[in-house]
């Protein structure tokens, strides 16, 4: 059997990201988001925040840095790692999740929604522009095809649940 170590989470940016650079010069951004769940305590529904710290290396951090601001929503598709060290004798150790994929949601106003980010080439522009594994030219966006749900303002009416 096959260990499996995968987390999503879309939550809130608690505070302006930070950028900085390891002795390497590598960049490592580091953030945190709020994850709002909802709970029922006796005949109350209550909503409870759940805090996680984030972190985006290399030049995915550097690209991402000026767009996750306190506030803004974002979709996280990493993984947990746990750091372990001693001080002052005790044991001490602190989860965080490493990010592989971040996408930028509900985007600005006036802008066309959110951008992202991933391994497979973002173009840095924060309007969500991607760009083909090899290329180096941004994605053209097309057209809804005729007859596509996109292009079909009725399509609500046809679904079957």
């Amino acid at each position: 059997m096959v260990d499996i170590n995968h987390v999503v989470l879309i939550g809130r940016l608690t505070r302006d990201a930070e950028l900085k650079s390891i002795a390497s010069g590598q960049a490592v951004c580091k953030f945190s988001i709020a994850v709002n769940r909802r709970k029922k305590n006796g005949d109350q529904w209550e909503d409870e925040a759940n805090f996680f710290d984030i972190v985006v290396w290399g030049r995915q951090g550097e690209s991402l840095h000026q767009y996750l601001v306190k506030g803004k929503m974002i979709a996280v598709d990493g993984e947990l790692r746990q750091d372990r060290w001693q001080q002052d004798g005790q044991n001490r150790s602190k989860i965080e999740i490493v990010a592989n994929n971040i996408q930028l949601l509900g985007g600005n106003p006036g802008s066309g929604g959110g951008g992202g980010y991933n391994n497979s080439g973002y173009n840095g522009q924060g309007n969500g522009g991607w760009q083909s594994q090899g290329g180096s030219a941004p994605a053209q966006a097309s057209a809804p095809a005729e007859g596509s749900a996109a292009a079909d303002d009725h399509f609500a009416d046809d679904i079957p649940f």
